[in-house]
């Protein structure tokens, strides 16, 4: 499914007099005043979108990176600042994303070394056509994709929906093509570079939206994962210090 960009803005045009009248003074005043209201509406939107304009705040990452058994999982924190001034929509896709608490237990299923590592698609397969659907519009490109920038996947103009990733170098061939990062990693990066990678991008992205994280536990039990994301001020779940569920319902056996 393709999303429809919004359609540009229609010029507002004031509607002529009635022609049987001749100019005078009562029109240019109704005329002076369309202009003065235009002129007062524009520099109120102004006004509003400079009010509304959000600071940048911090994300924090809970990141495993590998887990053997009866062993303390390793790991820690990554924090990610989150500028929405350099990619608006895309900063509000990643705040609504982190905010519905779809990436708890999230793969990074795409580890291309010296390149980015890729993460995003829904663990629970029941929510991967929802968020498959909630396209979003392309951002301006106003900051290059530097070492430690964060940003959307896309598979073509306004495609955006939850996969993003992370540059683990300087990519700025990216920026022609499209991709506008909204963020960067300010804590943690050893983490990021540290993120299992032996799988590269083997992970099959039909197999992950159709069964989820019950494919990639089977298939690619080594990859490194978040435990939570959090937004600031989000206060821990009662199940935070909770194991992932691992059981297979009788449905999942049967897709395996």
């Amino acid at each position: 499914l393709t999303q429809t960009p919004p359609a540009p803005h229609r010029a507002i045009k004031a509607r002529q007099g009635d022609s049987r009248t001749p100019p005078s003074l009562h029109r240019i005043m109704r005329l002076t005043s369309l202009a003065a209201v235009a002129l007062l509406a524009a520099l109120c939107s102004g006004g509003a979108s400079l009010a509304s304009a959000e600071e940048p705040y911090v994300v924090e990452l809970d990141v495993v990176l590998s887990k053997k058994k009866g062993k303390k999982p390793a790991g820690g924190v990554v924090k990610i600042e989150v500028h929405p001034d350099w990619a608006p929509v895309g900063a509000a896709r990643f705040k609504e994303i982190v905010g519905a608490g779809i990436w708890d237990w999230n793969r990074f299923f795409r580890v291309v070394p010296d390149f980015i590592v890729q993460w995003g698609i829904p663990g629970d397969k029941a929510l991967t056509g929802v968020w498959q659907s909630k396209r979003i519009p392309d951002d301006p490109v106003l900051e290059t994709n530097a070492r430690g920038t964060i940003t959307f996947a896309t598979s073509g103009a306004n495609s955006r929906t939850s996969q993003v990733f992370i540059n683990f170098k300087d990519n700025a061939m990216l920026d022609k093509q499209g991709f506008a990062p909204f963020g960067k990693v300010i804590e943690g990066m050893d983490i990021v570079d540290a993120i299992y990678d032996g799988h590269g991008g083997d992970p099959d992205q039909g197999q992950i939206q159709a069964k989820g994280n019950q494919y990639l536990r089977k298939e690619f039990p080594k990859l490194s994962y978040i435990r939570r994301a959090r937004l600031p001020g989000q206060m821990p779940s009662a199940d935070d210090s909770s194991e992932e569920t691992t059981e297979e319902s009788p449905e999942d056996k049967d897709e395996m």
